[in-house]
């Protein structure tokens, strides 16, 4: 039987002042990465105390 490839995938969110993977998430790869997930998330960075933006890291 052939292995079904997912549509999801998952990453982390690396915080681009602290380079910390501070998040784990799945998204949608099946119809390309959305331009909102490209740009970066503001997150919160528990090292800094503050929202910050974080991208995604594929590892």
């Amino acid at each position: 039987m052939a292995k079904k490839k997912l549509a999801r995938e998952y990453v982390w969110l690396q915080c681009t002042e602290t380079k910390d993977l501070n998040y784990r998430t799945s998204i949608n790869v099946k119809g390309g990465i959305p331009a909102k997930l490209k740009e970066g998330l503001q997150k919160y960075c528990p090292r800094l105390r503050k929202h910050t933006l974080h991208k995604i890291k594929r590892k």
